[in-house]
Parts: C-alpha cells; structure tokens; sequence
C-alpha cells in the first residue's frame, strides 16, 4: 500500500514537474510574443520615422525652390525698377528739351514781335 502511495506521489511529483515545465514555456511564449510584438511596433515607428523624414527632406527641398524662385523674382523686379527709373529720366530729359525748346521759341517770338513792333 505505501508503494502505491509512494508510487502516488511520484506520479503527482512528475505532473507537477510538467506543469512547472508547461508554466515556463508558457511564460517564454509570452515572453516571446510581447517580444514580437515589441519588435513590430519599433519597426512601425521606424518606418513612421523614414516617412517623416522623407517629408522633411520633400519640404526643405521645396524651401530651397522657393527661396531661388524669390531671389529671381526679386532680381527681376529690381531690375523692373532701375529700367522704370531709366525711363523716367529719359522722359524727364527729353520734357526738359522740349521745355526748353519751347522757351526758346518763345523768346524768339517775342524777338520778332518786338523786332516788328520796332519796324
């Protein structure tokens, strides 16, 4: 009878082993699969991260395009200007011309209008 008690007991001793064996790899496979899972969202992040920097790279490359754009845009109109102020002395100098010659008649007809006022 003790044998088959002893005999008992060891059975329970080895179910109880196996459970414990059961136990730990139940625990590795969490283990495991909290490791995967651990692993999936760092590589989600990591791609997140690649888009945000291609992004980023897509919009300082837009910058530079806009900045040259703006630097062209405003040698042109800098030069809009200089050829508006050109212009404008141009004209300034060919009214003074004009003015002049205008006196100059004038003083020339007053000249003759005197001149016949004498005769």
């Amino acid at each position: 009878m003790e044998l088959k008690k002893l005999k008992e007991l060891e059975d329970e001793l080895e179910e109880l082993k196996e459970l414990e064996e059961l136990e730990k790899l139940d625990k590795f496979f969490e283990k495991f699969e909290k490791l995967e899972i651990l692993e999936e969202e760092e590589e989600e992040e990591e791609s997140e991260l690649e888009e945000e920097e291609e992004e980023l790279e897509l919009e300082e490359e837009l910058e530079e395009e806009l900045e040259v754009e703006l630097e062209e845009k405003l040698k042109e109109l800098e030069e809009e200007k200089l050829e508006e102020a050109e212009l404008e002395e141009e004209f300034e100098r060919e009214l003074e011309e004009k003015e002049l010659e205008e006196l100059k008649k004038l003083e020339e007809l007053k000249k003759f209008e005197e001149f016949e006022e004498l005769e």
